[in-house]
């Protein structure tokens, strides 16, 4: 008889610094059919399905929402989640489960609770028929993992890589070990640990160090121990205030809990001694634009990576310090990317050739605000784009097929600028080929990231510069407010500062 397995997902990076809430509208939610319809399209949602599908079982489809990592979420959105997913998961119980697998990303903070994939979890424990059920999930490598998280549930599985282009294997991972769990009738735990540590997006790259030491000796548990499961990694989300924010590690292990304490010693002993090395340094951007310009001519164009206005992490995706540069410096062959509706609205009956004076982004209150200039109006378009990379950053929650909005285009002097509806992360080239944009053929580009535009943007060959503007998502993580968060943390608490 197959097994009958109840899916769900709830997927959201929540910046609580920034004034905004998030509400209903700004979710896409997929249901029943809808959910079974991603098999195909490079989401973690398609990897369990990919192991459902080999293992024969009967898939529940409940539903799934997610948002572009924004302001703290309208607890409504949380409850609206809730019932929905209530409502298929009591009858389905009712006839017979035999587990649960779920999409997280694992850093969702609303109005209501700081944790919410822990009450999700605790909530789906308390369903009639449920206390006994395997649940196991995904989650992303920049959650905030929370010990409510480890104790609810029987396995949960990370990112191992940043850029995350191994999501959808970590899923697949995840729903195999699922079907371990089934097949062997073996329910693990999990063991956790928060760090006294916390990095910024920029610091959690698993090329670089830290990441790479802590990741490399979770491979080599996993291959020495036969009580471990899997192990991961997690770098954290530095731009939610949480007591469990920052970066920790989980074990799923089918021996006691208390049996992993040494292994978690020797990973935070990793954390805690290379901790500086996770606040990497930012150029000034004028003196980047100064150096990348002077150097002889590389293959590819000179990048300009703006943390603070980190898409990914939250930021609104139109801080205008380096389009500002671009224009005042007359940069040719540049190009910019900025999210602005309204600007986008404003261009709605222009014609290609046609000079026009726009406002322009600036909506952070950390911006020096909207940026006045005439540009030269060039195309529009619906938005819509496949991602050239189907292992793409993105395609973990969106899948392939990306919708940034109606979009215009239009140069001012020698920048190109993209304007999209819906801020869109530039993790693959297709989101500027699609516009008529060749980043092959620019001389400049600003790139606002952190770390997870590195799977498109290095193709390029062009030399990188993280350089250090205003925005919400500073990597100097001192200048935040923080209340909530564990005490004493890195870099917030003497004696641990960065050099």
């Amino acid at each position: 008889m197959a097994h009958r397995i109840l899916l769900a997902g709830l997927f959201h990076e929540t910046h609580t610094f920034l004034e905004e809430i998030t509400g209903a509208a700004d979710f896409r939610t997929r249901a029943g059919a809808d959910l079974l319809a991603r098999r195909g399209d490079a989401s973690t949602i398609d990897g369990f399905l990919e192991v459902a599908e080999r293992h024969g079982w009967t898939v529940i489809p409940a539903l799934e929402t997610q948002a572009t990592p924004s302001g703290t979420i309208d607890h409504a959105v949380f409850e609206s989640f809730w019932t929905a997913l209530e409502a298929v998961a009591r009858p389905a119980l009712a006839q017979g489960i035999d587990g649960i697998w779920l999409a997280l990303h694992g850093a969702m903070v609303t109005t209501g609770t700081d944790d919410a994939e822990g009450e999700l979890l605790k909530r789906i424990r308390a369903l009639p028929g449920a206390a006994d059920l395997p649940i196991f999930a995904v989650f992303d490598l920049h959650a905030n993992f929370t010990p409510a998280m480890a104790a609810l549930a029987d396995g949960l599985v990370g990112y191992r890589e940043n850029p995350h282009s191994d999501a959808r294997d970590a899923a697949v991972l995840s729903a195999e070990l699922l079907a371990r769990s089934l097949a062997t009738g073996v329910r693990p735990r999990m063991a956790s640990r928060n760090f006294p540590v916390l990095w910024p997006p920029t610091g959690t790259g698993t090329a670089d160090e830290p990441m790479r030491s802590m990741s490399a000796l979770a491979r080599r548990i996993e291959r020495e121990d036969p009580r471990v499961w899997a192990i991961s990694i997690v770098g954290g989300y530095s731009f939610a205030d949480t007591w469990h924010t920052g970066v920790a590690a989980c074990v799923i292990t089918d021996a006691a809990p208390d049996a992993m304490a040494a292994h978690l010693d020797a990973l935070e002993a990793i954390a805690v001694s290379q901790r500086e090395q996770g606040v990497p340094a930012e150029w000034d951007l004028e003196a980047a634009i100064d150096d990348g310009i002077a150097r002889p001519p590389s293959d590819g164009p000179v990048i300009l990576v703006e943390p603070a206005d980190n898409i990914g992490g939250g930021a609104p995706g139109d801080c205008t310090s380096i389009l500002r540069s671009f224009v005042r410096r007359g940069l040719e062959k540049s190009a910019v990317v900025m999210a602005d509706a309204a600007a986008v609205r404003a261009l709605a009956g222009c014609a290609p050739g046609e000079r026009v004076t726009i406002r322009l982004g600036g909506s952070s209150t950390l911006d020096p605000g909207p940026f006045e200039l005439t540009v030269t109006f060039v195309s529009r378009s619906d938005g819509r784009f496949r991602l050239e990379d189907s292992r793409s950053h993105m395609a973990a929650a969106s899948g392939v097929n990306i919708d940034m909005g109606p979009c215009a285009t239009v140069q001012a002097g020698g920048t190109a600028i993209l304007i999209t509806s819906r801020k869109t992360a530039p993790f693959d080239l297709g989101q500027l080929r699609s516009q008529g944009i060749v980043p092959e053929d620019l001389a400049l580009v600003g790139v606002k990231a952190a770390v997870a535009h590195r799977r498109a943007y290095d193709r390029l060959k062009g030399r990188s510069y993280w350089v250090g503007t205003p925005g919400p998502c500073p990597s100097d993580l001192t200048t935040l407010p923080y209340t909530k968060i564990r005490r004493p943390i890195f870099p917030l608490d003497p004696p641990w500062r960065p050099a």
